[in-house]
């Protein structure tokens, strides 16, 4: 049996020498990259913002949260003749609790009432000393929906039977992270979510070329190997600020423990969050419960000023559809799923349940 020795021995040494070799590279790229990722990872990107004004009659709030801070809140009452329930709405980076308007303020007249507020750091919300807030989904911010999620299970204004969460980029992230497995919270419509590692290993991937000398070395590099070099920048801003990024992708999977219906837009020309990393997402989160809506022409956070009518039509109907629950339809109606698939590709166009 002497062959089967050596083909163990050979066996063992070749893996052995992978081992090295994934140990040589990783240290290596840590060395070499780290400095430059953890950079680019902390850059504050230029985001078209659209920062909402007060409105007259809202109602004022604040909002304690578990470490002591104070959240700015409003409720923004629907006058319409019957009231459908209440949509928690989270904002974007950089905007404020006033942006619900812009992006959901159509819901008040289908007869949801609107409650926003404002992240720790952000607007009128109070200020935590040391953390400055970034583009990511951080425990702060999914600690912020948190708590918001608590004061409305006891608010007199609130269904006690539940929500719908509305939330726009990390305010969307934050929002996956924080509603997804709690019953509370029916359904979610998210716009421009994204993941913070799939989304950095894009980044790597389109500008590792511009840090490597041997141009075409980078394309023998594996996709885990960008995945080992962003978890070791989470790893370093960790210990430097101490953030945590809580994953968007895995809280997808827990949807489907209480059947949380999610619908998701993103635009398609969107050069930050590229349409594969919402596609990603689509494809974590359970298969019955979820639809992606991709936007021809949007740029990030941009779906509604491209597709308007579409908008304003599909989000509405969502949670007419989700958000009564009592009632489980099989779909948003057929109508307005058409008018959505004018506006996607056969990839991704959104999908029935």
């Amino acid at each position: 049996m002497d062959w089967m020795f050596w083909v163990v021995t050979i066996f063992a040494s070749l893996l052995a020498l992978a081992a090295a070799g994934v140990a040589a590279f990783y240290y290596y790229s840590k060395w070499t990259y780290l400095p430059i990722v953890v950079r680019i990872f902390e850059e504050k990107p230029v985001f078209k913002l659209h920062k909402g004004e007060p409105v007259l009659d809202a109602e004022e709030f604040r909002i304690p949260t578990t470490d002591g801070l104070s959240l700015a809140a409003c409720l923004i009452r629907s006058h319409a003749p019957e009231k459908k329930g209440l949509v928690l709405f989270a904002p974007e980076y950089g905007g404020n609790r006033w942006t619900c308007m812009f992006y959901a303020g159509h819901l008040l007249e289908a007869g949801y009432d609107l409650f926003s507020f404002d992240f720790r750091n952000q607007g009128d919300s109070d200020f935590l000393p040391g953390y400055q807030p970034l583009q990511w989904v951080t425990q702060h911010e999914v600690a912020d929906v948190k708590a918001v999620l608590n004061y409305l299970k006891d608010a007199p204004f609130c269904p006690p039977e539940g929500i719908g969460f509305f939330g726009v980029s990390r305010g969307a992230g934050s929002g996956i992270v924080a509603c997804s497995g709690d019953p509370f919270v029916h359904c979610l419509v998210t716009d421009g979510a994204f993941g913070t590692v799939a989304t950095m290993i894009r980044f790597m991937i389109k500008w590792v070329s511009i840090y490597n000398s041997k141009v075409n070395l980078h394309r023998l590099i594996p996709k885990w190997a960008y995945g080992m070099l962003a978890l070791a920048t989470l790893s370093e801003v960790h210990s430097r600020r101490q953030l945590s990024f809580p994953s968007v992708r895995n809280a997808l999977r827990r949807l489907g423990a209480k059947r949380q219906q999610l619908y998701m837009i993103h635009g398609k020309a969107d050069g930050y969050i590229r349409p594969e990393i919402a596609l990603d997402l689509r494809k974590a989160s359970p298969n019955h419960l979820s639809r992606l809506w991709m936007v021809d022409g949007a740029k990030h956070n941009q779906a509604i000023e491209v597709a308007e009518e579409e908008y304003l039509a599909n989000t509405a109907a969502f949670f007419l559809d989700y958000l009564q629950p009592e009632v489980v339809p099989l779909s948003v109606p057929d109508m307005v799923l058409q008018k959505s698939a004018t506006r996607s590709d056969s990839n991704y166009s959104p999908a029935s349940l």
